[in-house]
C-alpha cells in the first residue's frame, strides 16, 4: 500500500473588496484569528475562521512576506487557503507616520469615552488596525 504524502506548498488567495492582494504558492502562512493568531501548514485539516486586525505573514519560494489585514473570514483547505478581508496593505506599502497619526487619533478618542459624541467601538477598531499597521510595517522598515 502506498503511503500518501503531504503536499509542500499551499495555494494562498488574499482577496480584498476591491482587488487580489495576493496569489503565491506558498509553504506556510499564519493571520490573525479573532481569537489570535493561526499557523497553517501544508495538509492542514479543512476549517473556517473569522479574521481580527493583525499581520498576515507567509513564505513563497525563500522570500517571506508580510501584510496587515483587516477584518474578514480565511477558509483552509489541505492544498488552498482563501483569506478575504476588508483590507490587506504590504508591509513596504505603510505609510509608518500616516499609521501613527490614525493611531494618535483614536488613542485620544479612547481618553475622551464619556463624550457622547465619540463611537467608542468604532475607536477601539481603529486603534487595533493602526497598530497592526505600524506591527506590521516594523518589520520591513526595521
Amino acid at each position: 500500500m502506498a503511503e500518501a504524502t503531504l503536499p509542500t506548498e499551499i495555494q494562498l488567495d488574499i482577496v480584498t473588496p476591491d482587488r487580489l492582494a495576493a496569489h503565491d504558492a506558498v509553504t506556510w502562512v499564519t493571520f490573525p484569528g479573532k481569537d489570535g493568531y493561526l499557523g497553517v501548514l501544508p495538509g492542514h485539516a479543512p476549517l473556517l475562521t473569522e479574521l481580527g486586525a493583525g499581520e498576515l505573514e507567509y513564505t513563497s519560494g525563500n522570500a517571506k512576506h508580510s501584510l496587515a489585514v483587516d477584518g474578514g473570514f480565511a477558509e483552509v483547505l489541505p492544498d488552498r487557503v482563501i483569506v478575504l478581508v476588508q483590507t490587506a496593505e504590504r508591509a513596504e506599502d505603510i505609510d509608518v507616520e500616516r499609521a501613527e497619526k490614525a493611531k494618535e487619533r483614536a488613542e485620544d478618542q479612547l481618553k475622551r469615552f464619556s463624550d457622547p459624541e465619540v463611537d467608542l467601538q468604532h475607536a477601539q477598531e481603529a486603534l487595533r488596525r493602526a497598530i497592526a499597521r505600524l506591527e506590521t510595517a516594523k518589520k520591513y522598515h526595521a
